[in-house]
């Protein structure tokens, strides 16, 4: 019996998106602002992905970067891109809401999931935040999302791989479990084991800037060492070899 294991991409450009879909993956997540671990993309960006994959996109709610809990502003702003989410044409949703004590916050997730539908939603990985992942899993079923990425509570999928193997256990088909954090050829054939439905990663790449005249004393961002002159990507080759390694995955 062949188990149906997705993979998902996630992407801060549109060269990202279309190398995503080259490489066989599923699903795109699709993002702004990757040193802030994501945030939601420009309206722009989010219409021309749809135009041009035929594949699942999936976009990222985040207001801004930093923790989870979010003021009532930023709630309903987080509403607001929903709603732009949906009639742009995309297939789900990706967010994650927290309370000052480490629990998610099932109330104002359920308000976002109902708000979403018929659009899909993933609770990111917010959950490896909180004080209890059996207790936030519980939680993230019970306000309707319908997958839920995790690296396990850990910085890596390989360093949470055992957490992760009994977020699936507990988890037992009511809520997809996607392992994400570090995810690549090597170790995808251990998260197969471990149970999940799908992988998620950036199969990132560098490349040097096109740029002649540099300036070496202005930074951005503001923040001094951040590389001014690299352009990241998702990597085709990297992409592909997650996506060979989880078509081959096999269960008799």
């Amino acid at each position: 019996m062949k188990r149906n294991i997705e993979v998902e991409v996630c992407t801060f450009s549109l060269e990202s998106c279309m190398n995503a879909q080259t490489a066989g993956a599923n699903r795109v997540e699709l993002c702004a602002a990757m040193y802030d671990g994501g945030t939601t993309p420009s309206a722009g960006i989010i219409r021309m992905a749809r135009k041009l994959l035929s594949i699942e996109l999936y976009v990222m709610i985040r207001p801004r970067g930093g923790d989870f809990l979010y003021s009532g502003q930023e709630f309903e702003l987080m509403k607001e891109e929903i709603r732009h989410v949906k009639e742009s044409g995309a297939d789900g949703v990706v967010l994650g809401i927290l309370k000052a004590d480490g629990t998610v916050d099932v109330e104002r997730t359920r308000e976002l999931v109902e708000l979403a539908a018929p659009l899909k939603v993933t609770f990111h990985r917010a959950i490896d935040m909180t004080r209890d992942l059996n207790e936030a899993l519980e939680d993230v079923i019970r306000a309707g999302c319908y997958r839920v990425l995790t690296s396990g509570g850990r910085n890596t999928v390989a360093e949470g791989l055992e957490q992760i193997r009994v977020l699936t256990k507990r988890a037992a088909g009511r809520v997809q479990v996607m392992a994400g954090s570090g995810v690549n050829a090597a170790n995808t054939r251990s998260l197969l084991d471990a149970g999940v439905d799908a992988v998620h990663l950036s199969g990132k790449s560098g490349r040097d800037s096109r740029m002649v005249y540099r300036n070496p004393d202005v930074s951005m961002g503001g923040v001094p060492g951040l590389p001014e002159y690299e352009q990241y990507y998702s990597d085709v080759e990297k992409i592909e070899a997650v996506v060979k390694e989880a078509k081959d995955d096999f269960r008799f």
